[in-house]
């Protein structure tokens, strides 16, 4: 199977960590997305290991929220020890809701308002991941009138391409996000943020972008920080202590994308950053990572009733779901790979060729198309697989439709994470 936390046992049903997907599907209804909590836990264990041993005691891991955010969530990865950062105030909510400890948070964004500035300043949040200028003057003000000194780490764009999807690579120059290194801005930003009462400055941050597969991107773009560091030393006197080098490691989603060990790639990536900063004369900073995709997505997968199988002489074939892009949006943004399968005839024969498609009265509303699958009738349950990364967070009531809910399995049991939505919740909201 694609990931060892999936099986086929002898119903020919597809499991996730040895609980029958077709079970779960009748007994909490499809949509439905489930979740593998030990699976979560070992990778976030993966990272915070890794870490520790080649990078130092006091390098970690964030966990990248927007990849998958709610309340259970943030409970186990506070249980695990790893850090989360913060991409908007919903999220930070969140996070406090859970009982998360908001000292071990870092608040990303590119357009912070001033009222999320001061909501994340009253709530505990440990750092500033800040983006501009405009920023850091409301962050010193509010922080002023508080009486806090904020701490804050300055986010740059490196000049990086690591030649992965246009729409998830962030950290080229013209990028919306952070200050660009190459233009001579980052160092006009840092000298200005050292002149700011009530900040303390205490690292730069690079995002170079996701389904990355190997180390040496993040090598590259750890170069260029270190450079950064060493420049700004030489010219400021000041030899900022952390270097968080964003996230942005893939995951295996079809048979065709590679295996990927990620102690490996932090081993390797470690080695480099030893040998800068030796070569620079630097300190080693405290190293930061912002995993998301590679803790949760291959946790997850998505469940669906078939309803209708058609077949266009001379054209192409679909088998429609009762879900489609408001619970994965993917396909629709990014035409992303998904393994599919009939989850109640996980190991039969692929016997059709045909498009995946959801409910929505619209043409692109589409799950993965040239799928291979079993002969397909109206009542199977079908699984996507991989889908524990940017399905629910990116979920929408487009076409009215309520969200699916959320199940965990762990040791053979399942429970509720998140509801399922209802149509009364709908309509909670309109006057």
């Amino acid at each position: 199977m694609l990931h060892e936390n999936l099986s086929i046992n002898e119903k020919n049903h597809l499991e996730i960590a040895g609980v029958d997907t077709v079970s779960l599907a009748e007994k909490y209804g499809t949509p439905l997305y489930v979740m593998d909590e030990e699976r979560i836990r070992h990778n976030a264990r993966v990272y915070i290991n890794a870490m520790k041993k080649y990078m130092g005691e006091i390098s970690r891991p964030l966990f990248a929220s927007k990849a998958c955010c709610f309340k259970r969530l943030y409970s186990i990865i506070a249980e695990e020890g790893m850090a989360t950062d913060l991409v908007s105030p919903g999220e930070l909510y969140t996070a406090k809701m859970a009982g998360f400890p908001l000292e071990n948070s870092y608040f990303h964004g590119n357009n912070k308002t001033d009222a999320d500035i001061e909501f994340a300043i009253d709530s505990g949040v440990g750092h500033f991941i800040a983006d501009n200028r405009e920023e850091l003057d409301a962050i010193s003000r509010i922080a002023g009138e508080k009486g806090i000194c904020q701490k804050v780490i300055l986010r740059l764009t490196p000049g990086i391409d690591p030649h992965t999807q246009a729409k998830i690579s962030t950290g080229k120059v013209d990028s919306k996000f952070g200050t660009a290194i190459e233009t001579g801005q980052a160092m006009e930003i840092v000298k200005y943020t050292l002149s700011l009462a009530n900040i303390e400055l205490e690292g730069f941050h690079c995002h170079i972008g996701s389904q990355i597969f190997e180390y040496e991107s993040f090598s590259d773009a750890a170069e260029i920080m270190l450079r950064f560091i060493k420049a700004v030393k030489d010219e400021c006197g000041y030899e900022v202590p952390v270097l968080n080098l964003g996230g942005g490691f893939g995951v295996r989603y079809v048979e065709s994308d590679p295996q990927i060990d990620y102690e490996a790639n932090i081993k390797g990536l470690a080695g480099e950053i030893k040998k800068m900063c030796a070569e620079l004369g630097i300190n080693q900073p405290c190293i930061l990572m912002e995993p998301g995709r590679s803790i949760v997505a291959d946790s997850g997968l998505t469940l669906y009733t078939v309803g209708s199988v058609k077949t266009i002489t001379g054209y192409k074939s679909y088998v429609s779901i009762d879900g489609g892009m408001p619970d994965n949006p993917r396909y629709a943004l990014y035409e992303s790979d998904y393994s599919v399968l009939l989850a109640n005839k996980a190991a039969d024969k692929a016997e059709i060729t045909a498009t995946v498609a959801g409910r929505c009265c619209e043409s692109g509303d589409l799950i993965q198309e040239d799928v291979k699958l079993p002969k397909a009738q109206r009542g199977d349950t079908m699984a996507v697989l991989v889908t524990g990364a940017y399905n629910y967070s990116m979920a929408s009531n487009y076409n009215r439709l309520p969200r699916p809910a959320v199940v965990m399995v762990k040791d053979g049991e399942s429970y509720v994470a998140v509801r399922r939505e209802t149509y009364e919740d709908l309509c909670r909201n309109d006057m």
